[in-house]
């Protein structure tokens, strides 16, 4: 793809056809969302990243953000506890309020959809019929991708102490140790922390992205 702007348009080169854009504003916020949006080169999907506290989903979720936006993709994360201390105050972690904290966020991340912003959602969302429910609200484009990793070594990591605090108290709603989760059977991508670092699990979904949307990464 060839690109050239002008003080008032845009010339843009892609399959071997020329395209002009005759642009009718002062300013451009941001020249490439625009020019993207024009020729149908930006990709609006969800990558739904589940899996237990502690496997990384946070980290994995920062690091493709970050790799998105320096290559000029509109995204933006959805952290399953920041939404839950900030919006979700008022739910708790019973399965009702499980199930409604999933259906925020779900819904959340259709809306961004729909102003063509990328979204990567990183919450346990333990239940099969959360992420379901998730997929169904989206729509096309929702991509369940799923963090494996070993319960002990979690455990043993535990940057956040949850699993401590957890153990110490006997929490009865803490998901894996006293409350289900339950393993995706056919999730769109599968990455084993076992198997991969943070680095090469992010390599993973970024050629998984490349081949499923032909973006240029």
């Amino acid at each position: 793809m060839m690109i050239r702007l002008f003080e008032r348009v845009i010339l843009v080169k892609c399959d071997g056809a020329l395209k002009i854009f005759q642009l009718h504003i002062r300013s451009i916020y941001n020249v490439t969302f625009i020019i993207n949006f024009l020729v149908g080169h930006l990709k609006t999907f969800s990558l739904w990243i589940t899996g237990i506290s502690g496997a990384g989903k946070t980290t994995l979720a920062t690091t493709i953000n970050n790799i998105l936006n320096s290559n000029n993709y509109l995204s933006v994360i959805l952290d399953g506890d920041s939404i839950r201390n900030q919006m979700n105050k008022d739910l708790g972690f019973s399965m009702e309020d499980r199930d409604e904290n999933i259906r925020r966020i779900a819904c959340m991340s259709e809306l961004l959809s729909q102003q063509k912003i990328i979204t990567i959602v990183s919450v346990i969302s333990p239940m099969k019929h959360q992420r379901a429910f998730a997929k169904k609200v989206y729509g096309q484009n929702f991509n369940e991708v799923y963090l494996k990793a070993p319960i002990a070594r979690c455990i043993e990591k535990d940057v956040k102490g949850l699993y401590k605090k957890a153990l110490e108290q006997k929490d009865s709603d803490f998901t894996v140790l006293s409350s289900p989760y339950e393993e995706p059977e056919n999730p769109d991508l599968l990455i084993d922390t076992n198997l991969n670092n943070i680095e090469q699990s992010a390599q993973i979904l970024i050629d998984f992205l490349q081949k499923k949307y032909k973006i240029k990464l």
